[in-house]
């Protein structure tokens, strides 16, 4: 067992186990202050509402009953403030059966005629005083909520962009550290190669000039003296050349079972990194795809955020114009005339 390698393949996981739970949390952190952004947010609004609720109401209570146009149609001291019996051609007295007053031949025609006009007029004014007033706090409320949009749409870019560069370091990382690892890889192995190389050279050049194979007559004479020990080149026996052969083919079973070893070792490599390259491919398909749906999920938020937006405008343009009643408008107009 190479302890060496699986104590890199240990110490790689690690390292990506903690780049997946930083992300994860960094993750987390983001959903948890966007959700308080939009709670915030909701509260604000919710606040707005209820100030202009109470604005209104608070407008409508200190409101005096004389300071309303349609006041003389609910007037208690109508009786009281009544003109005195045939004051002019304008008496509701004078009826057809008294013959007195026909149509178009009363004497105030065209003072009543330039006064409704001129009264028409102001209402006109004020109703159009009214219109561009509740135009321009809409037009406010717009510019308001687009600049929102603007600010969010722009902290979420910067938290994307945060996020990219964090992906892209963390790339570039694990891109050096598989770097550096396969150049570690490289250098052992050609270190391990010329050092084979090296002893298998030293070994070959030992039995070349060893006393076996280059037949050195020294080996045959005797310490004590010039006499020839003959049992050195009696041959050597079966037994002997035997070991000899078997010595070699378990050094010939040995060079083989290493190279063995090294290709399985290679083909092990090779597979953890086919896995690595795929798991690293699977959790970019991954971080595609969360970031499709958060984008999505935003977006059925400013939908929905739009929707209501658009419902406000409309109740509000209803109650600018449910201010004046048609009926009492018709009802005062009616009894000027008269």
């Amino acid at each position: 067992i190479d302890k060496d390698a699986l104590d890199v393949q240990v110490k790689q996981r690690k390292i990506q186990e903690e780049i997946e739970k930083a992300r994860h949390e960094k993750f987390a952190n983001d959903l948890k202050r966007n959700d308080r952004l939009m709670c915030l947010l909701e509260e604000q609004q919710k606040r707005e509402i209820k100030d202009m609720t109470k604005a209104l109401k608070e407008f409508q209570k200190n409101q005096t009953p004389e300071t309303r146009r349609e006041f003389d149609l609910n007037d208690p001291e109508a009786l009281k403030k009544d003109r005195p019996a045939r004051v002019s051609d304008t008496d509701p007295r004078c009826t057809v059966s008294g013959m007195q007053k026909f149509a178009g031949e009363d004497l105030n025609y065209e003072q009543r005629m330039k006064f409704q006009k001129e009264q028409l007029r102001e209402w006109s004014l004020q109703q159009q005083k009214d219109w561009k007033t509740a135009l321009a706090d809409q037009k406010l409320a717009d510019d308001l909520y687009d600049k929102y949009r603007v600010e969010i749409d722009q902290k979420i870019m910067e938290e994307q962009r945060k996020e990219e560069e964090s992906r892209r370091a963390v790339c570039t990382a694990t891109k050096d550290f598989n770097r550096i690892q396969a150049a570690e890889l490289a250098y052992k192995k050609e270190l391990y190669k010329s050092q084979t190389l090296r002893d298998n050279m030293d070994e070959i050049n030992s039995l070349l000039r060893g006393d076996f194979l280059s037949e050195n007559p020294a080996q045959a004479l005797s310490p004590l003296g010039n006499r020839v020990l003959v049992d050195r080149w009696k041959g050597m026996s079966q037994e002997q050349l035997m070991a000899i052969r078997h010595w070699q083919k378990e050094q010939a079973l040995e060079n083989l079972r290493v190279r063995e070893q090294e290709r399985q070792r290679e083909a092990e490599w090779d597979r953890q990194r086919v896995q690595a390259a795929r798991a690293q491919l699977l959790r970019e398909r991954e971080l595609q795809r969360q970031r499709r749906q958060r984008r999505r999920d935003l977006d059925v938020m400013n939908a929905e955020l739009s929707q209501e937006q658009r419902a406000k405008n409309i109740y509000l343009k209803e109650e600018a114009y449910s201010n004046i009643p048609t009926a009492q408008y018709y009802a005062q107009f009616n009894t000027t005339t008269r």
